[in-house]
């Protein structure tokens, strides 16, 4: 299994607007992706702090994609590339950082 995290770097002056990414943007990619051979799930994440309190997190959101392999992945980005990518500029002008992981340990809490 692949994690491909798209992190947002907490940057002075920027801007990212939340409420699009969340009830748009997303809602957008989902659509195109989450039905797709190999797809096990996204998460959303914002960032409050780097650790320590009324620190600054070095991200302010976070998308993670849990794909079978990056081919399952790469095979449901492609069609919708373009679309997804021109989306960025409606909420953000941070350029995304990709990271993709081979996820070694996956686990959830019972219940």
């Amino acid at each position: 299994m692949v994690r491909i995290s798209v992190l947002y770097p907490n940057r002075p002056d920027s801007t990212f607007d939340m409420d699009y990414y969340l009830h748009t943007h997303m809602p957008l990619s989902i659509e195109r992706l989450g039905s797709a051979p190999g797809f096990r799930g996204v998460s959303v994440s914002s960032g409050i702090s780097a650790g320590p309190p009324d620190s600054q997190p070095p991200y302010v959101a976070q998308c993670e994609y849990l794909f079978d392999s990056l081919e399952a992945f790469m095979s449901a980005f492609t069609p919708h590339a373009e679309l997804l990518q021109g989306d960025i500029a409606n909420y953000t002008d941070l350029e995304p950082v990709i990271l993709v992981s081979r996820v070694l340990i996956h686990q959830q809490a019972p219940g």
